[in-house]
């Protein structure tokens, strides 16, 4: 038999529940809020105490500094240490320990670290064994102040006679340093001052912080590497042992924070490293602060909460044992018609005539007894309506797969009909998803690539990397997949297994606009390569041959135009006419052996250190006559303060002969051609700009290939071989730069190439 909870019990278990989780949480939280609130407190009262600490600790250094700089600096001081006044040397020090009874060592050095005087002893002429940091100080000619670790036999040496009696001569000791300079005129040391105030069993600090925040804070100057100091009192708080990690910690110079156990006794505990004058750790100033008395505030808050809890479980069980009797009553009337509905009496009514929430939920029951009435009597009248409608459905289904049948066919034909076209095509194709997987590749790729399909189709296209064949393809799929909006990628070159092949990538879009994948068309441009360099051999091998006989012609024409006499005006114009056109052929045919050597890897780059300046310089000087021959002023305004560039001085300056030749050329009488020069992080860009026709996009594509004229008809009246900007492009990239257009700001044309900086490295 199941077990069955009443209302009553229900009640009674969920206030319970509600009651336990409430308190537990309030406790819970007020234990974190206040544990939290004493964490923080305690840390701002530990990190202020350590401020004033370490404040004080600064301040005992910073007096001797202070009131010793005054008389080192005096002539008096000086001049006595230059005559190595031992007597009034001892004077001044019983005076300054008047004046500083806590500074238990004076004394006086030379330049060589001697020791000239001491103030508590008759020592002298021997060599003071604090050498680094009286050397710092004459190194710095100013005074240095530095916590240094001593022994009581280097103490009892330099006059401080509480340090002389017992047998631990090799003790160790903290002493604050302070050596101030004395300077002559010239600024060269003539001695020093040292002072040493020594902090091992002092009680100043701890005393000044006690009196201003209170006898809970413990306070001590502990050596590095011994056990835990002593003060007044006893023992100070410190933990019995460091662990590594800490120690390490503070050798480092770093401070560090914590907890520890000390004496059975929880304290929140400040070590501050402490270095001498080479930076070396000596010590740590120590700072503890009890967590003792704050505990009792988290014990009275907790039994606060527990007593108002027991209190509330109590009341809370009263009022629901009230609420509960009276509930279950009529619940209990309601329970009973609710089964005899279940049972199929639709006619059930509950008389419940309370004016609660319950007489609501009885007249709700009642409503809903007579709906259910309702709906009976509906449900049997529409039994046959509905049935009707099924068959109805039925031939809709029946028409709808008769038409998806015939879809399926027709779609069926246009896939055969696009796999017959993709088969028969010349071109391959290979098409990814938009995780850049092959899902077609035709028997043209096929045959390009040399792979069958199922090495290819189903991997990426970083898969197939391994083989060497797409591995170029990658980052332009790559950037495609990033930028929706990429452009297409035309003549993408690979070289596979003996093939030159060119690749057209363009991207796939989905429904929304996103990247659905690449479409790749490649195509096997060997043959075409192999005409283009038989072209180019042909070519080279016609201009060496045309090369020779005009050069003899041009001398022939030049010797006759200069000592012929007798010619007509015609005969002469026609001569020079003559002597033109030969130049023009030579350029033509020097342009040519020059493209030839660059692409055969023929024409050598002798690279050395050059000036921008300079060779910006020279190219408009050679172009001076041209320029004004056709009306244009050249403005160099490339700086001085530019790094030079490696380079070969004769071929970039053909580069920027050829821009500058063409800036004039095709500028308007009267304009400006600016070129400029700036660096661009590891190169130097140069520009020249005119303020000629900008050239269309269409020809854009044409500036930087061989033999290409663009369809300017301003253009194409001055004439030119198509191979300028080419060779320009050829020797810009042999020196590892680049060369390119842009449209001028205002109008006008703008060509700029880049040169490496030269690295003396």
């Amino acid at each position: 038999m199941t077990a069955r909870l009443t209302i009553r019990n229900k009640i009674f278990l969920s206030i319970f529940l509600i009651l336990l989780v409430s308190y537990a949480i309030l406790i819970h939280t007020t234990a974190r809020t206040i544990d939290g609130f004493l964490e923080r407190y305690l840390s701002k009262e530990l990190n202020a105490n350590l401020l004033f600490a370490r404040d004080q600790y600064l301040a005992r250094g910073n007096e001797i500094r202070v009131s010793l700089m005054h008389p080192a600096s005096a002539p008096p001081v000086r001049e006595r240490f230059e005559r190595r006044d031992l007597p009034w040397l001892r004077d001044a020090g019983r005076r300054w320990h008047a004046i500083l009874p806590h500074v238990e060592m004076f004394t006086f050095v030379d330049p060589t670290l001697q020791v000239i005087a001491r103030w508590g002893s008759s020592r002298s002429d021997d060599r003071f064994s604090l050498v680094p940091i009286v050397e710092r100080a004459y190194r710095e000619r100013r005074p240095v102040v530095a916590t240094e670790l001593v022994t009581r036999r280097f103490l009892c040496a330099e006059g401080v006679e509480r340090e002389c009696r017992g047998t631990r001569e090799t003790e160790q000791k903290l002493m604050i340093t302070v050596v101030v300079p004395v300077l002559k005129g010239d600024g060269r040391p003539a001695g020093a001052i040292v002072a040493g105030d020594i902090i091992d069993n002092d009680e100043t600090i701890q005393a000044r912080v006690q009196d201003l925040f209170g006898k809970q804070v413990v306070v001590a100057v502990a050596r590095g590497g011994e056990t835990a100091p002593r003060n007044r009192e006893g023992a100070v708080p410190f933990p019995s042992s460091l662990s590594p990690e800490v120690a390490a910690r503070l050798a480092r110079g770093e401070p560090y924070r914590g907890d520890a156990t000390i004496g059975g006794i929880r304290y929140k505990t400040a070590f501050e490293p402490l270095t001498n004058s080479r930076g070396e750790y000596v010590g740590a100033l120590y700072l503890a602060l009890s967590r003792h008395d704050f505990q009792g505030i988290m014990r009275e808050s907790l039994g606060n909460i527990v007593t108002s809890a027991v209190l509330g479980f109590i009341l809370s069980f009263i009022t629901a044992y009230l609420v509960a009797r009276r509930l279950t009553t009529p619940l209990s009337e309601l329970a009973t018609g609710v089964r005899k509905i279940e049972g199929g009496d639709l006619r059930q009514r509950v008389a419940v005539t309370s004016a609660d929430e319950v007489g609501e939920l009885a007249e709700a029951f009642n409503r809903m007894a007579r709906t259910l009435d309702e709906r009976d009597r509906t449900i049997r009248t529409k039994a046959h309506d509905l049935e009707e409608l099924n068959g109805k459905l039925r031939e809709m289904n029946e028409l709808l797969e008769r038409r998806v049948a015939e879809r399926t066919a027709a779609l069926r034909v246009e896939m055969e009909r696009l796999e017959a076209i993709l088969i028969g095509m010349a071109e391959g194709i290979a098409v990814t998803d938009r995780e850049g997987r092959i899902i077609l590749f035709n028997p043209a790729a096929q045959q390009l690539f040399e792979m069958v399909p199922h090495r290819v189709v189903g991997k990426t296209v970083e898969q197939l990397c391994g083989g060497g064949e797409f591995c170029r393809l990658v980052d332009y799929i790559d950037s495609m997949r990033e930028h929706s909006d990429a452009a297409p990628r035309r003549d993408v070159a690979l070289a596979v297994k003996g093939k030159q092949l060119r690749v057209n990538l363009s991207p796939l879009s989905d429904e929304g606009g996103g990247f659905a994948g690449v479409v790749m068309s490649v195509r096997d441009v060997t043959a075409e390569e192999e005409v283009g360099r038989m072209k180019t051999e042909f070519i080279s091998t016609v201009s060496h041959e045309l090369k020779t006989p005009l050069t003899s012609i041009k001398g022939s024409l030049q010797l006759i135009l200069d000592k012929g006499k007798g010619f007509t005006e015609v005969e002469g114009e026609l001569l020079a006419i003559c002597l033109r056109n030969t130049d023009r052929l030579i350029r033509l045919v020097n342009d040519i052996l020059d493209i030839a050597k660059i692409e055969s890897g023929r024409m050598e780059f002798a690279r050395s250190r050059q000036s921008v300046r300079e060779l910006v310089t020279v190219a408009v000087q050679e172009l001076a006559g041209y320029a004004r021959e056709h009306g244009i002023t050249v403005v160099n305004a490339a700086g001085d303060d530019l790094p030079p560039v490696f380079c070969d001085r004769d071929r970039l300056g053909q580069v920027l002969t050829n821009l500058l030749s063409n800036a004039v050329k095709f500028s308007p009488r009267g304009s400006v051609v600016t070129i400029t020069a700036e660096r661009s992080d590891n190169f130097v860009a140069v520009s020249v700009a005119d303020r000629g026709r900008e050239i269309q996009w269409s020809d854009r594509g044409k500036l930087f290939k061989k033999f290409q004229q663009l369809d300017n008809s301003d253009r194409r009246q001055h004439g030119g071989t198509g191979l300028g900007l080419a060779i320009c492009k050829e020797i810009v990239e042999r020196h590892h730069g680049r060369i390119f257009y842009t449209e001028g700001i205002g109008g006008g044309n703008v060509f700029t190439f880049t040169i490496p900086v030269h690295e003396e490295q």
